[in-house]
């Protein structure tokens, strides 16, 4: 038995929770991921795993080495880099799951810079709105707008973000822009499918207003949201991320700029139970530039 790839099925095992899912990712078939725990939990003379119709789970003894298993992993890929000379050596694949259209304005854009100072990295990028199980789908990294209410990440907040009301000088010219926030009840809004924006709150010094917002066309993605307000359908209520190029060339502009809202967060995740490797790191402190960056250019 090779002990190192061993160690390495079973780490995959771990953070998968299934055969069937870890035989994937490593591009083997399930029967030899089974033969492999088999034989590494008969040379150590016990169980690793827990096994049920809701999948598998390590035992005390299986998540003691679970994660000493994965340390080991981790320093060998370092220490293979090291030998090759220094970091721009990691390799391997790098799979990330970020939010599509902050993805596609602020950080597809700058990948190139990221993979020329890791050549041997293979960037697998997944943009999706919706919320990705990190685990299930084999996940290294995810950055995701919103506070995360699950607890199968870890992670930390990057930035908290300036939401606005915005609308297109198309759609400005045909109705009267708002003045306070009541009037944004007479107003046509954009909003998400989820129906969470049906109310707003805003604050101005000591005042403080919620208000209705009344939506004929609510979109289940903020690609969707972008177009229709471009297209002057309507106004939306969106973090200004969303709109930043559009904002500095005008096609967008802020309405009821005296009055603040909510915060959105930007968060940086990753797996809970999983030991965070060079290459993720990379990536972490890559982004965490990026995002650096955006909020020094904000107005």
């Amino acid at each position: 038995m090779d002990r190192l790839q061993a160690m390495t099925v079973f780490v995959k095992v771990v953070e998968v929770g299934s055969f069937s899912g870890a035989a994937r990712l490593l591009n083997v078939g399930q029967p030899s991921v089974s033969k492999v725990i088999a034989q590494l939990e008969a040379h150590l003379g016990t169980a690793l795993l827990l096994r049920s119709t809701h999948g598998l789970t390590p035992t005390d003894a299986g998540q003691r080495y679970y994660e000493r298993a994965a340390r080991i992993i981790e320093d060998a890929r370092e220490a293979d880099s090291l030998a090759r000379g220094s970091g721009k050596e990691l390799s391997g694949r790098l799979r990330i799951a970020i939010p599509t259209t902050f993805g596609r304005i602020h950080l597809v854009p700058q990948l190139g810079q990221f993979t020329a100072r890791y050549p041997g990295l293979e960037l697998d990028v997944q943009m999706d709105d919706r919320r990705v199980d990190l685990i299930s789908e084999g996940i290294d990294m995810a950055v995701r707008i919103g506070r995360p209410e699950d607890t199968a990440v870890i992670g930390r907040c990057l930035a908290r973000g300036r939401r606005s009301v915005m609308a297109s000088p198309a759609y400005l010219e045909k109705v009267a822009a708002p003045s306070a926030p009541a009037d944004l009840e007479n107003h046509q809004m954009v909003l998400y499918a989820q129906g969470r924006q049906l109310r707003a709150a805003f604050t101005r010094d000591n005042d403080s207003q919620e208000v209705s917002l009344r939506s004929g066309l609510r979109l289940s993605a903020a690609e969707g949201i972008r177009a229709a307000v471009l297209s002057g359908q309507g106004m939306t209520i969106a973090a200004d991320w969303m709109f930043a190029p559009e904002l500095a060339a005008g096609h967008v502009q802020r309405c009821l700029p005296d009055w603040s809202l909510e915060a959105v967060e930007l968060w940086l995740l990753f797996p809970a139970g999983r030991m965070v490797s060079a290459k993720v790191r990379a990536m972490a402190d890559f982004v965490t530039e990026i995002v650096d960056g955006l909020q020094k250019a904000e107005p």
